[in-house]
């Protein structure tokens, strides 16, 4: 299903790469991307993320704007970021997009110990990376069902609707 399947009303948690492709204004998904959000923004949807979601989509944004910016290939990034320190200060659309998360409308739910102990059982239940398995975990706990997400491997998870861009 897609996102404008998302039925009305209705609390969605938003993966990484959903929030990636709207600040990156993705050619393929980003319109898609877009819209979601907009519909959280004008309250037709409740959307949430959690912080380590948060984390994940600044550090994908500070990488993403480096490549291009500087033209970097994308194998070894981060160890290239951490030698040309330097550089990082010049990078700015990830702290534009973690200012304006919340003024999107979009929630951000906080990690916890048992969350993340939670999360290690959803792992080998579900044959999930921890970084999935997290986003399981916090969702069980707020009681939500709806995930926006391009990664099919959420569709191992029994009780979760996954809907994709397009």
């Amino acid at each position: 299903m897609t996102f404008a399947q998302i039925p009305a009303a209705a609390a969605v948690f938003l993966d990484a790469n959903t929030l990636v492709y709207h600040f990156t204004n993705h050619p393929h998904f980003g319109p898609a991307c877009t819209q979601l959000v907009k519909r959280i923004e004008h309250q037709h949807l409740a959307g949430f993320i959690s912080t380590h979601i948060l984390s994940e989509i600044a550090h994908r944004l500070m990488t993403l704007e480096a490549l291009d910016r500087f033209g970097w290939p994308p194998a070894g990034i981060a160890a290239r970021l951490r030698k040309h320190h330097i550089e990082i200060p010049k990078l700015t659309l990830h702290v534009q997009a973690v200012a304006q998360i919340p003024l999107l409308g979009i929630q951000t739910l906080a990690i916890t110990p048992p969350l993340v102990e939670a999360a290690t059982l959803v792992s080998q239940q579900h044959e999930q990376l921890m970084g999935d398995s997290l986003i399981v975990a916090v969702m069980q706990a707020h009681g939500i069902t709806h995930l926006a997400s391009n990664d099919a491997d959420f569709d191992r998870v029994p009780g979760l609707t996954r809907y994709t861009p397009l």
